[in-house]
């Protein structure tokens, strides 16, 4: 197997299959991007078992007088390899020894390689009718949800963002129990059998990474264990995480106590500021009360000082509130909703506080207060 190819061309695709290499040495070939040239183009592999990413460059891309072949070889070291060469066309030559030999001008490096019949079927299978959705949308989707999903391994299911489908609405939900972070949307399309699946949540982060900035739609085929993604060039399954994920609808009120309409912009400015007195160690708590129209944030740290800060805000009526929450949560919240205005809605010291855009009731976001007074 040999090909030339420009720089440019390759070190795109490799920056998409160098995502799903293994980080750890458990079985070698893990570690391996898997190179497959055919009459049709090349293709780039990689898989970590949890994660396959499968690219494909089309032979227009490709140099002229090309043989086909497969190897699989270590995907750090190829990337580090292409990435530091000049912009120039690189060859890429299949010797013998298990050896592949790359090269420039005036710049050559062989590379061993691993056995290429070791490297997993990637099973990269379709269903009959996938769903079809726009890769801003999906991008959108993780960006308003991804960061409330839980970290601890303790949990699995949270570490994952809950998809559900009902006939056309898809309901994305994550939460740490702290907080959550829900998104709805209306598909173009009915699906026939309900769908409730986890999906682990830094899978779709890299994921994200890999869409463009231009419009493309994005094909998802869901299976019992798995989920494809299709856009492109690009291939990417990720395994589903096994459990049930919480009941969270009984989590999010329909009516509330009190209701205040503040601007975005000033709100979040104002929990910066009052944050910076505010610590990791405490929570990062930080403390709201509002009488009549006014909002008094402030912040306490005896060993560092305090910071208090007023604003004037709009509510729904008469009742007054005192509650603790984290800074750190709430700023979050707020910087995933595109809205000049933001809603915050109250149940009381004790009960979850609702943020949301007054005038989108699709996405909504829910943090739990802390107890202090």
């Amino acid at each position: 197997m040999n090909f030339k190819i420009k720089k440019e061309y390759l070190i795109k695709h490799l920056n998409f299959v160098i995502k799903g290499i293994s980080n750890k040495n458990i079985r070698p070939i893990l570690n391996c991007i898997k190179f497959e040239l055919k009459q049709e183009g090349l293709y780039l592999s990689s898989t970590d078992n949890d994660i396959a990413i499968r690219t494909f460059i089309t032979n227009k891309e490709i140099e002229e007088d090309y043989t086909c072949g497969k190897f699989a070889v270590s995907g750090k070291y190829i990337y580090d390899i292409i990435r530091k060469l000049p912009n120039e066309i690189i060859t890429i030559e299949e010797v013998m020894d298990s050896k592949i030999y790359i090269s420039t001008a005036n710049i050559s490096f062989s590379l061993n390689c691993n056995n290429v019949d070791e490297f997993p079927n990637l099973e990269l299978e379709e269903s009959k009718n996938p769903i079809i959705l726009s890769n801003k949308v999906l991008k959108n989707i993780f960006n308003q949800t991804s960061f409330a999903a839980s970290t601890q391994e303790s949990r699995p299911a949270i570490t994952g963002i809950n998809f559900k489908i009902n006939k056309n609405i898809l309901e994305c939900t994550a939460t740490d129990s702290y907080r959550l972070a829900k998104k709805v949307i209306n598909l173009d399309q009915n699906v026939d059998e309900e769908i409730n699946i986890i999906i682990p949540t830094k899978n779709l982060i890299e994921l994200s990474r890999m869409f463009s900035d231009e419009e493309e739609t994005v094909e998802i085929h869901i299976f019992n264990n798995k989920i494809i993604f299709k856009f492109g060039t690009i291939i990417m399954l990720s395994r589903l995480i096994n459990g049930t994920y919480p009941d969270v609808s009984k989590l999010i009120p329909n009516e509330f106590l009190l209701k205040i309409t503040v601007s975005t912009n000033e709100f979040y400015a104002l929990l910066d500021r009052v944050s910076l007195f505010s610590t990791e160690e405490e929570k990062n708590t930080i403390k709201l009360e509002c009488t009549d129209n006014t909002m008094v944030v402030s912040s306490n740290i005896p060993e560092i000082g305090n910071v208090v800060e007023k604003l004037e805000v709009e509510k729904n009526n008469q009742e007054n509130i005192k509650i603790a929450f984290s800074s750190k949560y709430m700023m979050d919240a707020i910087k995933v909703l595109d809205c000049e205005k933001i809603e915050l809605a109250f149940n009381g010291e004790i009960r979850p506080i609702v943020i949301k855009n007054p005038e989108d009731e699709n996405l909504i976001q829910l943090i739990v207060p802390i107890k202090t007074y």
